[in-house]
């Protein structure tokens, strides 16, 4: 198998499929990567392949990743999106000739697959988003892909994500609903870890906590987060918002207008918010919360970061969008979109921590990795019987 990345980039996709490869080499597949981007700047951050968890992740496990050396969103003269260079596509269908299955990460890689010249190999695109038209070109090459029979099966990580594709005019025949899943051993209530964590950052124990995972996007709605922040600190003294991301820290200067923009000249509130940039102990840190907190207005289709969260034991509050509604049922708290609805949920949430957790605790075995990681792996196993039984397509297009 062959996996296409745009690029390594903080992301919850990218780090439900490393972890999907991981799991399925670990079942005795053979995988591989290719990155498009060797760097990437995005969210006022610069994000380099090789520092980044899913990439660290996935080598030390000894499968390989190689990329086509791109820089996307710094100066360096590169080319088109949609337009790539003889050496890159050579590079490209060196890959792809020894793999049986494509799978692309997300819709965006298909810009690079579906060029002509390539090898010809069954695509299985994986899709981790409820708005298929909010993506520029991406919808089109799925769709050029799909008229072309090279892909044979896309896998929606949300029902969401499923009606979203649906609706958009890809084939229902294509689309398989696999939902996201975390390493239970890792994402675990874990008393010693909450303690030592807020000890780190000089937080009481008995204090209450709300953590914010998430990139700085325009689909976050990051302003609704700090005004509903603004109302919560406003009446819990002893409150903390930790906010956790790739621009999520001192050196993002578009945060700080939004911090001042929703506290004002209130100062005093605003140093209780925490930016911790990005975490790779994220386990460590929802442990150390009580609440999960999500505020997205678009985009979202089965957030890692309430699924995490959960698992260690802080309670959800999420607005109502793609999958987060149906993933939190009988677990935590559904929001409008308004600050002060979210300011009082976060309240109810953390008075209603310890009732909920027996909650939490059952719900484990759905959000398993095991349980993931089979489905792909039965799907994958599918793709390629059925590809194999098909007559030997001409390789040029």
């Amino acid at each position: 198998m062959l996996s296409v990345y745009e690029g390594f980039f903080s992301g919850g996709a990218r780090i439900v499929h490393s972890d999907v490869i991981r799991g399925l080499a670990e079942g005795g597949q053979s995988h591989r990567v290719l990155s498009i981007h060797g760097e990437v700047r995005r969210e006022a951050t610069r994000q380099r392949m090789e520092d980044d968890a899913c990439y660290r992740a996935l080598t030390a496990d000894g499968i390989g990743v190689t990329s086509l050396g791109r820089s996307a969103g710094l100066v360096d003269g590169a080319l088109a999106a949609n337009v790539f260079s003889g050496p890159e596509m050579a590079e490209t269908a060196r890959a792809m000739a020894g793999a049986d299955v494509i799978l692309s990460l997300k819709e965006q890689p298909l810009a690079l697959l579906n060029r002509a010249g390539l090898p010809r190999r069954p695509v299985v695109v994986c899709l981790h988003r409820s708005d298929p038209e909010n993506q520029g070109p991406a919808l089109d090459e799925l769709k050029a892909a799909i008229a072309d029979g090279t892909v044979a099966a896309c896998v929606c990580c949300a029902e969401s994500t499923r009606a979203a594709y649906e609706a958009a005019g890809i084939p229902g025949r294509l689309l398989h609903v696999i939902p996201n899943g975390v390493d239970l051993l890792r994402f675990r209530p874990d008393p010693a870890a909450r303690l030592a964590f807020r000890v780190s950052l000089g937080i009481p124990a008995a204090a209450p906590v709300v953590v914010f995972a998430a990139r700085y996007a325009p689909m976050k709605n990051i302003p609704l987060l700090l005004r509903a922040a603004r109302a919560w600190l406003a009446r819990e003294p002893e409150g903390h918002v930790l906010m956790c991301g790739a621009g999520m820290s001192d050196t993002n200067p578009a945060l700080w207008s939004d911090i001042e923009g929703a506290f004002g000249a209130d100062r005093q509130l605003a140093e209780r918010i925490r930016l911790l940039g990005v975490r790779r102990d994220m386990e460590t840190v929802y442990a150390g919360a009580d609440v999960v907190a999500l505020t997205s207005a678009s985009g979202e289709a089965a957030p890692l970061c309430l699924i995490e969260g959960m698992m260690c034991g802080a309670v959800p509050v999420t607005t109502d969008v793609g999958d987060s509604a149906e993933i939190v049922r009988g677990h935590g708290f559904v929001t409008p979109q308004d600050p002060d609805a979210v300011a009082r949920a976060w309240t109810a949430a953390v008075a209603g921590r310890a009732g909920l957790a027996p909650a939490l605790a059952a719900s484990r075995e759905r959000f398993s990795r095991t349980r993931m990681i089979a489905a792909y792996a039965a799907l994958l196993d599918g793709v390629h019987m059925s590809t194999a039984q098909l007559p030997t397509l001409p390789e040029p297009r």
